[in-house]
């Protein structure tokens, strides 16, 4: 980076990259220009530093990109909005590899056309460390934001996208297992690139719109107590529904309890929402549990006994934490 320089690197990293249609204007500006026709913007922000939240010895540049917009991607999705762009600041040592920002920004712009928009600008300073901070938006399309507040007793709960998958990885990653056992494969690669499943929250609006919903970054009990809260209800988790048989046999090579990392494992960036009793629930979504009367969240009845999932200061640095739990 010394070497190269920082407007010979965002002339690189920005070279050849097509905008998605809401950006007007991308990077080359004092400002970007993103449209918003439904005259409101949904808008969330993340940051990720190293250390903290990732490490270059346990994923590539690429899957840092990309994990840094999936995170946020999956926010705005979970707001019931498409994502439209991407403002991206990064900080990084003198000393770092242009390779490593070359990748980085590969992996976001992947992610960010998955999801349906494009990095339409950001900053790029000299830092201690490497930090990766993004702002995503999105347009809701004359629909209602979808907020964690609107859950009513009766109402079923349901889950788009795996869970404990990414609490596997982690497992794998700091238990001293062998990485390059093809049993950890696919536990690995969810950790270090999520999946969230965008479509199956956008393609569900019209006739499937839940009464709330919230992506699972935390843990799932652990979100699930956020939308609790938020709608004043309680949520009694049914396990049978959760059960992973796959995910067991994960659990059993490592001698670990599947189901807490299925509970409160976190960064799974599924989404978790209600829909009114009797109703469908829309195809990739799959029942959980209900809604009733009270407060917290329980398992088949009963208060967990364990943890809910990850709270960022309550973490030690160095160690996975916030966005690597």
């Amino acid at each position: 980076m010394r070497e190269l320089g920082e407007f010979a690197l965002i002339d690189r990293i920005n070279a050849g990259r097509e905008q998605a249609a809401h950006v007007l204007l991308g990077p080359g500006d004092d400002a970007a220009l993103v449209a918003a026709p439904d005259g409101r913007f949904v808008v969330s922000t993340d940051m990720l530093v190293e250390g903290r939240h990732f490490r270059l010895d346990w994923s590539s540049p690429v899957d840092i990109g990309r994990k840094a917009i999936a995170q946020n991607a999956a926010d705005v999705v979970a707001m019931g909005a498409r994502p439209t762009a991407f403002v991206v600041a990064l900080g990084c040592p003198a000393d770092t590899p242009v390779t490593v920002i070359e990748g980085i920004a590969d992996g976001m712009w992947i992610e960010a056309s998955r999801a349906g928009g494009s990095i339409a600008g950001g900053d790029l300073v000299r830092s201690e460390q490497l930090v990766v901070s993004v702002t995503a938006f999105g347009d809701l399309g004359g629909q209602n934001a979808i907020t964690r507040s609107g859950a009513a007793v009766g109402d079923i709960v349901a889950v788009a996208g795996e869970l404990g998958w990414s609490g596997a990885g982690l497992a794998v990653l700091t238990g001293g297992a062998d990485t390059s056992d093809p049993d950890f494969t696919y536990a690995l690669a969810t950790h270090r690139v999520p999946q969230p499943p965008y479509a199956a929250v956008l393609d569900a609006f019209g006739t499937h719109i839940p009464t709330a919903l919230t992506d699972v970054s935390d843990g799932l009990l652990a979100d699930l107590g956020h939308l609790a809260a938020a709608s004043n209800v309680a949520i009694d988790v049914h396990r049978a529904a959760l059960a992973d048989p796959d995910l067991d046999a994960v659990a059993k090579l490592l001698d670990a309890d599947a189901a807490q990392w299925i509970l409160a494992g976190g960064e799974d960036h599924a989404f978790v929402g209600t829909w009114p009793a009797g109703a469908s629930v829309p195809a990739g979504w799959r029942p959980i549990g209900v809604v009733t009367a009270g407060s917290g969240v329980t398992v088949d009845g009963v208060a967990p006994t364990g943890g809910t999932g990850w709270e960022s200061f309550r973490g030690v640095d160095a160690t996975p934490a916030d966005n690597e739990r």
